[in-house]
């Protein structure tokens, strides 16, 4: 994987990557390497990376297969950015023609425009807006919450970003002045399944970093998941406070 984005002082731990279920992990690789402009990285059975390109600041992408079918609206996304209208235009058009779909999610009228990837996960091609200028072609990783506030409190050591923007319908985190945003957006909608979508993390210091990351995260309101995970696995499964499953890493990697 790509080097992570760097915590923020104090913190215990650091955001690495994003896991997405797939039914085919290679194939879904592919299609989101070509669809951001970003590069194939690590792969084995198990999972297939892919990386932002080179010197750009960047949370990894890593599929896993899954066998289960995608059920309802994924609560976590990726918004991409755009330059202009036409280049929002030419993405759209870009991204259809590779095999994504138009997709509603009750959206309604609004000037983004919503998408999903062949495999059914709900994507925004964003229209151009100042505040992502700077941040690469995904200018936020989004996470639904039912209290984005309390949400992004939660998360902030977890991924070791700073907080950016606050406000009862959105607060958003970012790693200084680089790289996306994470942003928890306002949702009337509870968790109710298993996120094909997850945020994971990784401890800043070495064994036993990640007991105190997961001793902290569950101080904080996090708890313990089953979602089918063999008791050898060198991660550990949580839930935050309002459900959505994440991993912590070890410190070595795996």
């Amino acid at each position: 994987m790509a080097p992570a984005a760097a915590p923020a002082p104090g913190a215990g731990a650091r955001l690495a990557s994003v896991t997405v279920d797939a039914a085919d992990p290679p194939a879904l690789a592919r299609w989101w390497a070509r669809a951001l402009d970003w590069r194939p990285g690590y792969a084995d059975d198990q999972e297939v990376d892919v990386d932002p390109p080179e010197g750009e600041a960047g949370v990894p992408l890593v599929f896993v297969p899954v066998r289960e079918p995608k059920r309802g609206p994924n609560r976590v996304h990726l918004d991409l950015d755009t330059s202009s209208p036409a280049d929002q235009r030419q993405t759209v058009e870009f991204l259809l023609d590779s095999g994504a779909r138009r997709a509603d999610v009750g959206q309604g009228q609004v000037p983004w425009v919503v998408l999903a990837d062949p495999e059914g996960n709900e994507f925004c091609v964003l229209d151009p807006r100042p505040e992502y200028e700077g941040c690469g072609r995904v200018a936020a990783i989004v996470v639904q919450a039912l209290r984005p506030q309390e949400l992004a409190q939660f998360w902030a050591p977890l991924a070791g970003w700073r907080q950016t923007r606050w406000g009862p319908s959105v607060a958003a985190l970012r790693d200084g002045r680089r790289g996306p945003y994470l942003e928890f957006v306002r949702t009337t909608t509870p968790h109710s399944v298993k996120n094909r979508w997850h945020l994971d993390v990784r401890p800043t210091s070495p064994p036993p970093g990640q007991d105190r990351v997961v001793r902290e995260a569950r101080a904080a309101g996090a708890r313990p998941v089953d979602v089918g995970q063999h008791p050898r696995v060198s991660w550990v499964v949580l839930a935050d406070p309002e459900g959505n499953e994440f991993c912590v890493l070890s410190g070595r990697g795996g």
